[in-house]
């Protein structure tokens, strides 16, 4: 029988996984719901999913505040590994890391990946008068050659490095600061991304893309102080 994982990657309970759910899934903040969610957003039973003739549909329970998939606000749709669901302040990725590499893996990609079009931009701040579109499942070519390194990332729970053991509290207070501040980066440069229909492409606006090569930034700093103790991130 299939059996369904969603990752919340936003909202009260982010972090947290729910794997290998049986069908059907009902979402809501109620006991009784496979998928219970602590925020108040949400309806006491916000959505259901449930399978029929291989698809995997999601349905909006005439929830108080709605659901969105991949930013479109939906009755009723299919979902595909890899799609994001928006309920109250939650956001949940749907399917495992496997699951989505198989989706990546089936898809033709369609364009260079990181080709970011410069034209009309000649100062730095400068918005160019169209969104940017990225195909998600796109490889870079090198010199001919594919580069399957941001293709392939990240495929299974066992590519995530480990965390450091027997911090002290204090350290952990600062460590978790750190992600929350990167996080908070990346949810505000990816909560008005638009996708289209079948999910493999989006529409991101200069401001975010922008937003998302800051966080790429501040990652970059706080390697360089971690391999450097002597060194300390310019703020």
């Amino acid at each position: 029988m299939k059996t369904l994982t969603f990752q919340v990657i936003e909202g009260v309970d982010k972090g947290r996984i729910f794997r290998d759910l049986p069908i059907p899934v009902t979402i809501g903040r109620e006991e009784g719901n496979l998928l219970r969610l602590n925020d108040e957003r949400i309806s006491r039973f916000h959505a259901k999913v449930q399978q029929e003739d291989g698809d995997v549909i999601l349905t909006d329970l005439e929830s108080t505040n709605g659901t969105r998939v991949n930013g479109s606000p939906i009755q009723i749709r299919r979902l595909r590994a890899g799609d994001q669901i928006n309920v109250g302040r939650s956001m949940l990725l749907y399917g495992t890391l496997e699951e989505i590499a198989a989706r990546k893996a089936t898809e033709r990609p369609t364009a260079k990946a990181g080709n970011v079009p410069t034209e009309g931009i000649t100062t730095p701040g400068t918005v160019p008068g169209d969104d940017l579109n990225f195909d998600l499942n796109a490889i870079s070519q090198t010199n001919g050659v594919s580069d399957r390194t941001a293709y392939d990332w990240a495929r299974t729970e066992s590519d995530l490095p480990p965390l450091p053991q027997k911090l002290s509290p204090s350290q952990s207070a600062r460590l978790a600061e750190i992600f929350d501040f990167l996080h908070r980066g990346l949810t505000l440069a990816t909560e008005n991304i638009q996708a289209n229909e079948e999910g493999s492409e989006v529409k991101i606006a200069f401001a975010e893309w922008q937003t998302i090569q800051a966080t790429q930034m501040f990652l970059a700093r706080y390697m360089r102080a971690v391999a450097d103790p002597e060194h300390q991130p310019d703020y």
